[in-house]
């Protein structure tokens, strides 16, 4: 498969997991969603991300994200594996893993990187929109532990651009200023959609306080 695009449709697929057999796209339904692959089970790096993960539950619960992780090794596998998340991280895991024996999934989601690995998937985050579509996709070396508050930032930020005007601008977190959108111009139209004023830096650099705050 050709690989994936911001924008595009998810893949859709039904696949075995750590609760039982998974239609992706029906297990959605209405949610936001992040698909993350690990390389094996029993790697330390994708035990403490994982563990964080069940931990940010909440955080998760309260955007409307469903989380799945995905790993090429069996249910069976998976279990033990969850077991030992449990047990090291202090935590109970939350979530599915998908059983991925048969690299299906890695393939519909270009996740075998030849150069990087022969056989295992890399560590890449994809979110997708309540709509089926990628809105962001994410990938790590194997070394390197992946930042869940740097994903729920996105998520934030994807979240409230997508029903305001306005875009994120660097480091942002939630609370902070936003960016007017440069096509608004028209004075009615601004006034309406930011009753909170704006300051303006330049014709194209106009900031406002977060609208859904």
């Amino acid at each position: 498969m050709a690989t994936l695009r911001l924008g595009d449709t998810a893949p859709d697929f039904i696949q075995e997991s750590s609760i039982g057999v998974i239609g992706f796209h029906s297990w959605l339904g209405n949610s936001w969603g992040i698909l993350f692959s690990h390389p094996a089970d029993f790697t330390p790096v994708c035990t403490t991300e994982l563990g964080v993960t069940a931990k940010l539950a909440d955080e998760f619960k309260k955007r409307n994200v469903k989380v799945i992780a995905l790993s090429v090794d069996s249910v069976s596998s998976h279990l033990g594996w969850i077991k030992d998340i449990n047990e090291t991280q202090s935590t109970v895991v939350n979530f599915p893993i998908l059983e991925d024996a048969d690299r299906k999934v890695s393939v519909l989601y270009d996740l075998i990187h030849p150069n990087a690995s022969t056989t295992n998937t890399v560590r890449s985050v994809h979110v997708i929109d309540p709509s089926k579509k990628i809105r962001l996709i994410l990938t790590y070396p194997a070394s390197t532990g992946r930042n869940f508050h740097e994903i729920l930032r996105v998520i934030d930020s994807l979240q409230l651009t997508e029903y305001h005007s306005v875009a994120t601008p660097a480091n942002w977190k939630d609370g902070d200023d936003v960016v007017i959108l440069p096509s608004i111009t028209d004075p009615d139209e601004l006034l309406s959609k930011f009753p909170k004023g704006f300051r303006s830096i330049k014709p194209y650099l106009r900031f406002t306080p977060q609208p859904n705050k």
